[in-house]
């Protein structure tokens, strides 16, 4: 038996810009406005749209392989013709087994049916048989969280719950090979581990995943290759860290293009530990992050200010060379400033985002700004959650028995209690 489970070879896909006319009466009036226009009649080949040119991969057996890009990169693309939604324009794909996809988890499902009735109608879109969704519709059930509304008709369910129950259907198909998008930010924090765990439990059992995802911090856990598109094309494919480094390198690099008109910008922003460049660090350990500015006219009274973000971009550090008591400096034209902040990341487990500015204070002027200039991920050993890292430890922990007068007055109060509830 191959080891390779979905294999995507020399894939292209053409769209074409504008309108398709498919009857008489709108074909007619737009061949009359190109007249007047003095359009060419055909100029189809300048409004073709090249969603995806020349994408090759493979993924082997129990492999999870990241897909990641910036909006238009043509990831929802690959997907669908993955899951034989459309059609590639010219190349092939080879699927080794049974694929099932958690695009959108809550397609197929009937708004007047109980969350019961929906689970037999969604497994079986799925491809499950009857025998399969009934041998796992308890566990099914109890995976959603919502076996108290589970015979209740779903269109009076919240879209959290409508969410969990279409993931849970999907997460408990069997295949071979699993496409999944984003579906993984459904629900609470909670949710979204049980979600993780669950696809951990489906590559364990040999199955293969695709996963396409914004959120890098979950590929980087999850996905040890990963795969870089932009604008259809395949930037690079390999090892997780290197595909965000190099994600994160094409965001800066364009940025430096946007602000080569500016008096003072920001040319190079690098976060490293001791070892050197990374993205990924110990919650406590010392990071270091060097900046460099350069002047393309004379600027005074600068300083650079540094701020970091959760991932949900709310601030919840900031800082700067001024305030840190090194005062202004002053750049002519072609100078440049280096400088770097030395920080000790006691953060809980999650994803941040570094900014920086060049900004003068006494007349509020911001000059340049990387927002984010970066994107780190910091593991922690210890069970916290949050922002701050506070190194909890239980330092005692006992069960004491009741005083006699603890029992007494838990008495009294009892009984007061139940003398109001009589009144």
């Amino acid at each position: 038996m191959s080891n390779v489970a979905l294999r995507v070879e020399h894939v292209y896909k053409k769209f074409r810009k504008g309108e398709a006319y498919n009857s008489l009466r709108d074909l007619i009036p737009a061949l009359t406005g190109k007249m007047f226009r003095q359009q060419s009649l055909n100029e189809r080949d300048k409004r073709d749209f090249w969603a995806l040119h020349d994408v090759s991969f493979e993924v082997k057996r129990g492999e999870a392989l990241g897909i990641m890009g910036p909006n238009g990169a043509g990831k929802s693309t690959i997907l669908k013709i993955l899951s034989r939604i459309m059609r590639p324009t010219s190349g092939s794909m080879i699927v080794n087994g049974r694929l099932s996809a958690l695009i959108e988890v809550t397609a197929g499902f009937h708004q007047d049916l109980t969350g019961r009735e929906n689970i037999y109608l969604n497994g079986t879109i799925l491809g499950m048989t009857r025998r399969e969704i009934e041998a796992k519709i308890d566990q099914i059930i109890d995976f959603s969280g919502i076996e108290e509304f589970i015979d209740t008709p779903v269109k009076r369910y919240s879209s959290g719950m409508y969410a969990r129950l279409g993931f849970s259907v999907a997460a408990h198909v069997n295949s071979d090979v699993l496409i999944v998008d984003e579906v993984l930010s459904v629900g609470d924090h909670v949710f979204q581990q049980k979600c993780l765990t669950r696809m951990k439990e489906v590559l364990s059992d040999g199955a293969s995943v695709l996963f396409v995802s914004h959120n890098l911090k979950s590929v980087a856990e999850f996905c040890p290759r990963a795969l870089l598109l932009d604008r259809g094309r395949m930037v690079t494919i390999g090892p997780t860290q290197e595909v965000i480094s190099s994600y994160m390198h094409q965001s800066r690099s364009d940025r430096v293009r946007d602000t080569e008109s500016k008096a003072v910008s920001i040319s190079k922003v690098t976060v490293r530990n001791q070892s050197g460049p990374s993205l990924r660090f110990q919650s406590g350990e010392r990071a270091w992050i060097d900046i460099e500015v350069i002047a393309r006219k004379r600027s005074s009274k600068l300083s650079v200010t540094l701020w970091i973000s959760d991932e949900h971009y709310e601030e919840i550090f900031d800082t700067s060379t001024e305030r840190l008591g090194h005062g202004n400096f002053t750049l002519d034209v072609g100078e440049v400033f280096v400088c770097t902040f030395e920080l000790q990341l006691h953060f809980a487990a999650g994803v941040y985002h570094p900014s920086v500015h060049v900004y003068r204070y006494d007349t509020q002027t911001v000059y340049d700004a990387w927002d984010p200039a970066a994107s780190i991920y910091i593991d922690a050993d210890e069970g916290v959650r949050g922002v701050v890292n506070c190194v909890p430890r239980v330092t005692r922990q006992e069960i004491q028995a009741a005083s006699e007068g603890d029992v007494a007055l838990a008495s009294v109060e009892n009984d007061a209690d139940e003398t109001s509830a009589a009144i």
